[in-house]
């Protein structure tokens, strides 16, 4: 019989202390995850059930906004599109033809089919549950994903941490609305670092904020992004981003910048 790999350790609450100290983050960094069987979501410690019918949006952020541990099934979901996304329904082809968003978000019908032929899904059949939790917690012992709130400022300097060593272009994709598959959905198929533009339903929902972006990525990603900032942080290239000065002259500036002394 083939042993089985174990799942690779995390120190998850010091990597959410290093997060917090590197980018100071305003929103709780969480965790996700995905269950072949209900029973096993359940079994998480202090897990809460929702008692209404919510959007994963508002599911994610009861962890990410409140804290706290929830898990869900497709039944305390909405409609097609949210259990879609996370593979809790098919992506059949009355789903694909999106016909509910022609004349609201596409001009067409040819416009919202290509928009669902676009977005990043979890295969159809593989789990029937999914629960959020905030990472310092560790309830999840480790989630599928990471999902990390900021600025674009903040943003940018955890790229610049995934970087630093192993240097990758990323190129990231924006399908609008249905921005979920560009986060959760594309980092849970692809196990790939994944950044969105929360979109309408996620702030009108899921009270994102204006100023916010949203990485999804998996915990050894969000390991390597640490350390990178972290010696990013030694070189003088850390968050908050100081202001130079639009009229000062540059040059004392990009000297301690871009060149190694």
């Amino acid at each position: 019989m083939q042993q089985q790999t174990p799942p690779e350790q995390f120190d998850m609450a010091g990597m959410v202390a290093d997060l917090n100290n590197l980018l100071r983050l305003k929103t709780t960094v969480i965790g996700m995850k995905m269950f072949a069987r209900v029973e096993d979501m359940t079994a998480i410690p202090k897990i809460r059930r929702p008692t209404a019918v919510h959007t994963t949006d508002q599911i994610v952020s009861m962890a990410s906004r409140l804290g706290w541990t929830v898990g869900i099934t497709a039944d305390d979901l909405v409609g097609a599109q949210c259990r879609a996304v996370i593979g809790l329904a098919p992506q059949d082809d009355k789903w694909l033809e999106g016909q509910s968003y022609v004349g609201v978000w596409h001009g067409t019908a040819e416009d919202a089919r290509k928009r669902q032929e676009a977005l990043d899904v979890v295969p159809f059949g593989q789990y029937q549950a999914l629960a959020v939790s905030p990472l310092s917690s560790g309830r999840l012992d480790p989630p599928d994903i990471c999902l990390v709130y900021a600025t674009p400022g903040q943003m940018i300097i955890l790229i610049n941490g995934l970087q630093y060593t192993g240097y990758r272009k990323f190129e990231w994709s924006v399908v609008g609305e249905t921005a979920c598959a560009d986060s959760w959905g594309r980092a849970l198929k692809t196990g790939e670092p994944s950044l969105s533009l929360p979109c309408f339903a996620e702030r009108r929902y899921g009270g994102v904020p204006d100023e916010e972006m949203l990485m999804a990525l998996p915990p050894s990603y969000l390991a390597k992004a640490i350390v990178g900032m972290k010696q990013l942080a030694k070189n003088g290239l850390r968050y908050p981003i100081a202001p130079y000065g639009i009229q000062s002259d540059v040059r004392a500036g990009m000297g301690a910048s871009y060149a190694k002394s």
